[in-house]
């Protein structure tokens, strides 16, 4: 049998956009690897002040009519965790975080930030994960997230008094980056 003619060039050309293709894949994950590496927290953080903690002013959960600031807690060292009651990774980091919390009771300060999620859901949530800090709402369109840039849910800010970030996570927290975060946030108040 007698392939038909200009098979070659057809199959030259396949192949040619298929390696185009792949190229352009390795590429943009070889760049995902770089930023990924670069912004999750790692126990250390990449740079020793990623900047000023944008304030914000935020309802309650739980609590109509009563709002939470981060300027509020100036001159006290902060936490600042973002987190969803449908966010899978968040669902095994935010019982870790209350533990922490109860376990370091007047000697941290965290706010939990729940962005888009239903109030019954975030409540029903909170509550199953053991969470008696103070939890703040930013719904659509999710101003507060916006401002402080985040990839994905969870992350989680550490503000030392003046509330500059001095680590930052994005993913779920281990109990190593929450007790490295807390002495960072007190060593860097000057």
């Amino acid at each position: 049998m007698t392939p038909m003619p200009g098979w070659r060039a057809r199959i030259g050309a396949l192949w040619g956009s298929r390696l185009t293709v792949a190229a352009t894949a390795a590429v943009a994950v070889g760049v995902a690897v770089i930023l990924i590496g670069a912004t999750v927290g790692s126990g250390a953080p990449a740079r020793t002040d990623l900047g000023q903690a944008k304030n914000f002013t935020l309802s309650e959960l739980g609590h109509p009519g009563q709002q939470l600031s981060l300027r509020s807690m100036t001159g006290r060292p902060v936490i600042v965790n973002f987190f969803a009651s449908w966010c899978t990774p968040c669902q095994r980091e935010t019982p870790l975080i209350a533990r922490f919390y109860q376990a370091r009771r007047g000697t941290v300060r965290i706010v939990g930030i729940d962005v888009n999620d239903q109030a019954s859901a975030a409540t029903s949530f909170i509550d199953k994960s053991g969470v008696t800090y103070p939890v703040a709402v930013d719904p659509l369109p999710m101003k507060t997230a916006t401002a402080y840039r985040l990839p994905g849910l969870p992350a989680t800010f550490f503000l030392n008094a003046r509330h500059v970030i001095v680590k930052r996570v994005f993913g779920a927290v281990t109990q190593a980056e929450l007790d490295s975060g807390a002495t960072l946030m007190t060593q860097r108040n000057g």
